[in-house]
């Protein structure tokens, strides 16, 4: 067996050991455009692996500009919104020589100017921000600074969210998947609705808001301000705003969440009091999120397809040197009826 060379493997020992140029294996190794026969490719690949062979990125970037790493910031990787997302982008990243890094704001917003900075330093090929925009106009505008800095430097940004920044985005079709579930709601025969609503700030969740309110509008149906309760855009927030419904809960026969984890937890506080779902109360949320399958009854919701979000802010990466100004990718939902709504019979004349 070949002595391994002492101190740091350098590209020329790879080289060296698979038998072949330093260009070949440069190419081989930092996924070049020009083509490296597989017989080769594996013998490079084998040699660096018989030599622990790491890749100095810091040297790649000076020759590149750019290392080929994307950094994905989301706002709460607990949230299987996030990592369905996250899950999307990792697997459209397979096959093309692309790390991607993961970064999670914790829901704090300025967060988002911290990673991109950080990510700036380490000169990461681009980053993608995926979240909801926030109604807060000082880190709106600390972001966009960032974001053009970042990218009159090189780097390409990516939003999966609402129209909101300068860049490539990929927008979620929210005001209209709430709409449509409220008329499908309606057509079940419900008539007197509740909304868990979420942040207020929070643009996802005033759009579904606001959307279920023009799908009701549209049958002839108001919503009472006094069933709109905001709170956090989490299991917990859905608990709380639930438990706040359930002194009026007899003036109400459906419930809308704006998200699902929200609604499981409004299940759980209505569980509590007694409530059956659907036999006292009608359930819905906006997502379908992957946990649902363990959720009873099945939660009535808007399936988002949530890998291919990511998949689509990874494509707007890899094409970002095609685009003359910043590009949209829209993605509607499809509302899917389960066991927590009911055909409501209707009542008499």
């Amino acid at each position: 067996m070949a002595e391994q060379p002492r101190g740091s493997v350098t590209l020329m020992d790879v080289a060296a050991r698979a038998g072949v140029s330093l260009a070949t294996a440069s190419r081989a190794l930092n996924g070049s455009t020009r083509k490296v026969g597989d017989d080769l490719r594996e013998r490079v690949l084998a040699a660096a692996r018989s030599l622990n062979y790491a890749a100095n990125a810091q040297a790649q970037a000076m020759a590149r500009g750019r290392t080929n790493v994307v950094g994905l910031v989301v706002h709460d990787i607990a949230d299987p919104y996030f990592s369905s997302i996250a899950a999307g982008v990792m697997e459209a990243a397979e096959g093309h020589h692309v790390l991607v890094t993961l970064g999670s704001t914790l829901r704090r917003p300025e967060r988002e100017v911290d990673y991109l900075v950080a990510l700036r330093g380490q000169r990461s090929r681009a980053v993608i921000l995926a979240g909801s925009r926030m109604d807060d106009s000082p880190v709106a505008e600390a972001l966009r600074r960032e974001i053009d800095i970042f990218e009159n430097d090189g780097g390409n940004v990516v939003a999966i969210s609402q129209k909101q920044l300068p860049v490539d985005t990929v927008v979620i079709e929210n005001r209209l998947g709430a709409r449509e579930l409220a008329t499908s709601l309606v057509d079940l025969g419900y008539r007197r609705f509740g909304v868990l609503a979420g942040p207020d700030a929070m643009l996802t969740a005033r759009d579904r808001v606001h959307g279920f309110r023009e799908g009701l509008g549209r049958s002839g149906i108001d919503l009472d301000p006094a069933f709109v309760v905001h709170g956090a855009f989490t299991r917990d927030g859905g608990y709380q705003a639930m438990s706040t419904l359930l002194g009026r809960i007899g003036e109400l026969d459906c419930v809308f969440a704006v998200n699902d984890v929200m609604a499981v937890g409004a299940m759980v506080a209505g569980r509590e009091q007694g409530l059956e779902v659907p036999r006292d109360i009608g359930l819905a949320g906006f997502d379908d999120i992957s946990t649902l399958r363990d959720v009873n009854p099945a939660l009535t919701t808007v399936r988002l397809p949530l890998e291919k979000v990511g998949a689509s802010a990874f494509e707007l990466v890899l094409s970002a040197a095609d685009r003359t100004k910043p590009r949209t990718r829209r993605i509607k939902g499809e509302v899917v009826l389960r066991q927590s709504t009911r055909t409501v019979a209707a009542s008499p004349a």
